[in-house]
């Protein structure tokens, strides 16, 4: 792979969770920080996604948020991000979150969290999207979630290369050489996207 230039992470909102995942969001925004990584986020002052940030920026990383006006309204949007671009829609959003990025890496997270993983995932086995997609397994969150994609893959509802358009690392200092050593995948995946 080529140079990482930026990243979209997806993570939860919940300020709730435990402090593992806290301090894995952390860990994570000071590796890419300090590696020169920009990101790509939800644009959230809150939980994962405010705690990724403030680590983004306390080691003057480049952040974009992209959230929502509805978003903003409530006052979820993180003051302190000063490229924060917003949008009508949590589709426009997404298509955001991703564009121009060389990898997306996702943190545990809620419903949106796994709505924005499973797109990616799609458009991933379709050949619409093409690069690495990262799962940080804090605690062992996905071990389910990946329980249910083998199932999938062993019951031939996709195919068994189709295991190879996500990788799951245990730790945030996995993730970057994960991007690194992902299995290429190209647009001429849509061939093989039906079983």
């Amino acid at each position: 792979m080529e140079e990482i230039k930026r990243v979209c992470v997806f993570c939860a909102s919940s300020s709730k969770v435990k402090e593992c995942y806290t301090k894995d969001a952390v860990l994570l925004g000071k590796i890419l920080a300090q590696k020169g990584i920009g990101m790509n986020y939800g644009g959230g002052a809150v939980g994962l996604m405010g705690a990724i940030a403030d680590s983004m920026l306390l080691n003057r990383g480049d952040v974009t948020g992209i959230i929502p006006r509805f978003m903003v309204e409530v006052e979820w949007e993180h003051k302190g991000v000063a490229n924060m671009i917003h949008v009508d829609t949590m589709a426009e959003r997404k298509k955001l979150l991703v564009e121009n990025t060389d990898a997306v890496i996702c943190l545990p997270g809620s419903t949106g969290t796994l709505e924005e993983l499973f797109e990616v995932l799609s458009n991933k086995k379709l050949g619409l999207f093409t690069k690495p997609v990262i799962l940080l397994n804090t605690n062992g969150f996905f071990n389910p979630m990946i329980q249910m994609l083998d199932k999938i893959a062993n019951e031939e509802f996709m195919r068994d290369e189709h295991r190879n358009i996500w990788s799951v690392v245990e730790k945030p200092e996995d993730v970057i050489p994960a991007i690194i050593n992902a299995t290429p995948w190209t647009m001429e995946a849509f061939k093989i996207a039906a079983v």
